[in-house]
């Protein structure tokens, strides 16, 4: 069973820094897109960024510069760190198994206040 536990959302001032943990567990981490997806309020499931199992990135327009994905593949932990963030960074976030968004956890907040 797939199962995706994310954590570290809070609340964070405009311009500060928050860093999102995803636990894996119940498929081969180390072999798998892993995938950010988050959901801004009263909006739709956006893609943040994704990692091959390898290490290869992908960032979304607006967050390219400001947030960085990475993974361990030793501990199936799956990270997004999040830098200069905006008060439109304002979403729950999820970590998601492969490129979409099917398989994913429950979410953390994120609230980026002014």
């Amino acid at each position: 069973e797939v199962r995706l536990v994310e954590s570290g959302g809070g609340l964070v001032q405009a311009g500060g820094s928050l860093r999102l943990s995803c636990a894996a567990s119940g498929f081969t981490f180390g072999a798998t897109y892993m995938t950010w997806i988050r959901q801004p309020p009263g909006k739709g499931l956006e893609r943040v960024a994704n990692i091959s199992p390898s290490g290869n990135t992908f960032y979304a327009e607006d967050v390219k510069g400001r947030f960085a994905v990475s993974r361990d593949n030793t501990k199936s932990m799956l990270y997004l760190n999040l830098n200069n963030v905006k008060t439109e960074d304002t979403a729950m976030y999820y970590c998601s198994k492969g490129t979409g968004w099917t398989d994913r956890g429950q979410g953390t907040q994120v609230t980026v206040t002014p």
